[in-house]
């Protein structure tokens, strides 16, 4: 630790004398060791601009040193000239053909230029000359993945973790690479084996949890994150992830305290503020969660989920007008969420806002036509209303939408019974019944008088 503090401090001198002698436009001179100091300093506080200056004075100084060619190319990258930044490896390759990082470079430039033909051959050129090849491995899979190439994306992810067991993001893009192509439940038993070489990878374990908890086999993702919490007990995302399991299980007390340990171990961030609260939320201490996802929301103000799942607190304690405020919030970042629009128009319901309930659901409709609680809620508030023209108009443009669920038809069956048109009511009630035949209770719920309710029962028993 002191030796860093040592060298941080070194560095800063170098940069402070480079900077005197080129404000006073001194003569000066500088080694290649020492400009690579500058130019990294430069490159870390992202001051591209002034990193390409000492660049120039370094490849002034030094003409044949490749690896300023490299760094000046690397930052025209970080600038997004890629043009640039390619002439520049060729150079640097003329000067140094055999050296594997310019290819390697190269590859990566090219794969961000989207030319992932080409980025593969410099990667292939790249492999000629290097004796560690689990990084080039790995860029090859991710130039075969961005090209949905997965069955050579998984060979070389498996290539770069068999040069390097512990290659975190290998071991990730495999899983990742294995879902895609449906062969988790496959890929278990090859994270299995590679634990059997090394029982002590965090990071195999850690993966491992992430493939059983697509696979919804939540204990054993559980498991596989204890392991790799017994092998490095500062591993916050295996927490994370561990809390997020414990919550699929409704085991919130475990996943509370997960997620406290990441909060511990990572500091704070809008995402384990948000996860904290949704465990409140479930255990309906509702207060708390408001307050978590407030957290979140001071930290990031456009976490729309946080926005939207205060309103839905809120909402839960009969708080319908402050719940209209956060909806709005929500949907004001993310205009296009159907769940959004639902919940702004159920409460705008609540608060009397009949017009900008309606609204709200027919926008709802438009963004997800398959949800059939939309087309029920909003037909619901005609009904109510005693309009049922269009009550029956809202429910039949659901069952358009949605012709195979039973609940759209029962209820226009209501609707019907409602208006006095009994012929058309019994249309609908008899395709409810053909549907789902038990779905039929929810026809009690709109006629709550004994004598209607037998004589629906009767009509039912006769059709079963």
């Amino acid at each position: 630790m002191e030796e860093n503090y040592k060298k941080r401090n070194e560095d800063k001198d170098l940069v402070k004398r480079y900077e005197s002698h080129k404000e006073n436009k001194e003569a000066f001179y500088f080694s290649t060791d020492e400009y690579e100091h500058i130019v990294h300093h430069y490159i870390d506080q992202s001051n591209f601009r002034k990193a390409l200056k000492a660049l120039n004075f370094a490849m002034e100084q030094h003409p044949y040193a490749a690896e300023f060619m490299i760094l000046k190319a690397q930052t025209y990258s970080n600038l997004e000239e890629y043009g640039l930044a390619i002439s520049l490896l060729d150079q640097a390759a003329n000067l140094n053909p055999g050296d594997s990082d310019i290819h390697l470079i190269k590859g990566n430039i090219q794969v961000m230029q989207g030319n992932h033909e080409e980025a593969l051959e410099s990667f292939y050129k790249a492999l000629e000359f290097s004796q560690e090849k689990d990084e080039i491995h790995f860029s090859i899979g991710l130039a075969y993945q961005n090209i949905s190439d997965y069955d050579n994306a998984v060979k070389y992810f498996k290539l770069s973790l068999e040069e390097n067991l512990n290659n975190e993001a290998a071991l990730y893009e495999l899983a990742y690479c294995l879902d895609v192509m449906g062969e988790l439940e496959k890929s278990v038993s090859y994270y299995k084996e590679f634990i059997d070489k090394d029982p002590y990878s965090e990071y195999a374990w850690y993966n491992l949890g992430i493939i059983y908890n697509k696979l919804e086999r939540f204990e054993d993702s559980i498991s596989a994150y204890e392991y790799c919490i017994a092998i490095d007990e500062k591993y916050s995302s295996a927490y994370y992830n561990m809390g997020n399991s414990f919550m699929m299980l409704k085991k919130n007390e475990q996943a509370l305290d997960a997620f406290k340990t990441t909060l511990e171990l990572e500091g704070p961030t809008p995402e384990i503020y948000f996860s904290i609260g949704s465990v409140y939320e479930n255990i309906e201490q509702y207060d708390l969660a408001i307050r978590y996802y407030r957290k979140a929301t001071k930290l990031d103000q456009f976490y729309d989920e946080a926005w939207y799942c205060t309103g839905i607190c809120l909402g839960h304690q009969d708080k319908w007008y402050e719940a209209v405020h956060f909806f709005n919030k929500a949907l004001k970042l993310s205009i296009e969420n159907p769940d959004y629009w639902t919940a702004l128009a159920n409460a705008e319901y609540k608060v009397g806002n009949t017009i900008s309930s309606i609204d709200a659901y027919d926008e709802a409709s438009q963004l997800s036509p398959g949800n059939p609680d939309i087309w029920k809620n909003w037909s619901k508030i005609y009904f109510e209303q005693g309009d049922m023209e269009r009550a029956i108009g809202i429910i039949t443009d659901g069952i358009s939408e949605l012709p195979e669920e039973s609940s759209l038809y029962y209820m226009c069956a209501v609707y019907h019974i409602e208006s006095g048109e009994y012929k058309k009511a019994f249309n609908f009630l008899e395709r409810g019944l053909f549907l789902n035949y038990e779905g039929h209770t929810l026809l009690y719920d709109f006629f709550p008088n004994l004598e209607t309710q037998k004589a629906l029962y009767k009509i039912i028993q006769q059709y079963k």
